[in-house]
């Protein structure tokens, strides 16, 4: 689906372009080759990023076809998805999201990108509201998820490679609490 850019992107020309890594799930059998509770398979195995760059990242590069796939893999259905090939428009802007964006396989693609901080002690009940686990960071059941995103934070260091970082414990009111330098306030690109 094309969206109608915000302002900010609307500056930059072109259309924006949703997609999510979320699309790009393995499938079971390589998500939980390495058992369901092992925080390195949630890490290394939960998506596809050569999927990601070959039908993605790779279309939308400058002098490439811009035919596009955004999805290949439905996680809730378990099954692969025929998503239909997209032409994007000239100049058009991908708006991507998801986790693990910053890992050495990604982290080139994006002329901008934020990363959301957010302690385990506030994103995990947040996950339970929405039906998926226990409340407590500390359950069993969590642990997958929580050291494999420690996993993450120690060899990729999202922080330091995003364009800004955005303090997001308070949705109603997240708060930037850092900027890298060359990337100004309004800059739009894909990530």
């Amino acid at each position: 689906m094309w969206l109608s850019p915000p302002r900010v992107l609307r500056t930059r020309g072109g259309l924006a372009i949703r997609a999510s890594v979320d699309g790009f799930h393995n499938p079971q059998e390589i998500r939980y080759r390495r058992g369901r509770s092992s925080p390195i398979g949630f890490y290394e195995d939960s998506y596809d990023y050569e999927a990601v760059k070959r039908l993605l990242l790779g279309p939308l590069a400058a002098g490439a076809s811009g035919r596009i796939r955004r999805a290949i893999y439905d996680v809730d259905a378990e099954r692969a998805v025929d998503t239909p090939w997209e032409d994007a428009p000239p100049r058009s802007i991908l708006v991507f999201d998801g986790i693990f964006l910053h890992r050495r396989e990604l982290r080139d693609a994006w002329d901008y990108s934020v990363f959301l901080d957010v302690g385990f002690d506030v994103s995990i009940p947040r996950g339970a509201q929405r039906g998926t686990g226990s409340p407590d960071p500390d359950a069993e059941s969590n642990r997958r998820y929580v050291e494999g995103q420690r996993i993450y934070l120690a060899q990729c260091d999202p922080r330091a490679l995003a364009s800004i970082v955005v303090d997001n414990r308070d949705l109603a009111a997240p708060v930037i609490t850092a900027r890298r330098p060359g990337h100004p306030p309004g800059s739009a690109a894909r990530g």
